[in-house]
């Protein structure tokens, strides 16, 4: 959750009205099995869930890269043991910081969460803002095929003799359209495409899926600022309260965990990343802060919101989002 450091202990709620022009259109789909709340960091979407939750019969699933991992908890904003007891939560500390976690896992996790919950009569509040995890499951993911144990192996050893740099080139000659998308270093993708190559003779872009479907029925809000200005304020009022709590400490501890890899997926997380530069010595102080902030500043997080069709959007900063969010909520609990 991405609930401002700082802002814990407060009993507010920020709100704000219905931004949105386009019909719910409650009636022309299966009815919704959950709601997705989705907003860029420190725009208040854990404050809001946990007091929809209070008013609710309703248990919030995780929607956030972070927040999956153990030891991460002061650079995730991590809900505190308060806000656990306050209402279920779900998808937080389920991995070490070296095991991976991906959005295929996101989907068909949170599917089994939501059918577990709305079994028990509760709604699934599905809360975060990992975009990569809410494209996922409102348009579905690529029926891929496995690989087995032996050619994993045998792509990471390769990989680690020639470098994830030759790889890369080595992908770009079979499958380009999965080589343009991906960084020379991303080594877990780069694998995963080599591997579904040598176990298929297939492209992996040859596995995506024409027409995307959502994992199950949803309805989704947005919380879109309208104040930039006021959203950055935060955001960097935010960064400096996690470095006051020590988040340099807490990423120290990470760094001395046997098997810590900085490139990991889990030390691509925001202020992970940064500061894992900073104390390698690659970056000062200065400018490690800097970094932080800027890498917190919620663009691409915006982008993606904005580019969303059927979502939405409410304005998290004025006075009666908290209400215009219940009444999205309240239809939506299981009968009975």
């Amino acid at each position: 959750m991405d609930n401002a450091f700082h802002d814990r202990s407060r009993s507010t709620v920020y709100a704000g009205p219905l931004m949105t022009d386009q019909p719910m259109n409650m009636g022309q789909a299966a009815q919704p099995q959950a709601l997705l709340l989705l907003g860029p960091t420190a725009s208040g979407k854990s404050a809001l869930a946990l007091e929809l939750a209070r008013m609710l019969p309703a248990e919030i699933i995780s929607i956030d890269s972070a927040l999956v991992y153990r030891g991460m908890d002061i650079g995730s904003a991590k809900p505190t043991s308060a806000e656990l007891q306050a209402a279920p939560h779900h998808l937080i500390d389920i991995r070490a910081i070296n095991e991976p976690y991906s959005a295929a896992d996101f989907v068909a996790d949170a599917s089994r969460l939501v059918r577990e919950i709305r079994a028990r009569g509760r709604l699934p509040l599905i809360v975060g803002g990992t975009m990569l995890y809410a494209k996922a499951i409102r348009e579905g993911i690529d029926e891929m095929p496995s690989t087995s144990p032996e050619v994993r192996s045998a792509v990471a050893a390769e990989g680690a003799a020639k470098g994830w740099p030759a790889m890369h080139a080595e992908l770009a000659k079979i499958d380009p359209a999965a080589a343009e998308r991906l960084a020379p270093n991303d080594k877990q993708r780069i694998g995963r495409a080599l591997e579904v190559f040598r176990m298929t003779g297939k492209p992996l872009s040859q596995f995506h899926r024409k027409t995307p479907h959502p994992a199950f029925p949803m309805l989704t809000a947005a919380l879109v600022p309208e104040d930039r200005a006021a959203l950055h304020e935060r955001i960097e009022e935010r960064f400096d309260a996690m470095l006051a709590a020590g988040l340099l400490d807490e990423v120290r501890q990470l760094m001395a965990e046997p098997g810590f890899d900085a490139n990991s997926p889990a030390m691509r997380a925001v202020g992970y990343r940064q500061a894992v530069q900073f104390l390698e010595g690659r970056t000062n102080y200065a400018a490690f802060r800097l970094a932080g902030i800027a890498a917190t500043l919620a663009k691409r997080q915006l982008t993606w919101l904005r580019s969303m069709p059927d979502v939405i959007k409410i304005e998290p900063f004025a006075p009666d989002a908290f209400e215009t969010l219940l009444k999205l909520a309240q239809p939506l609990v299981p009968a009975g």
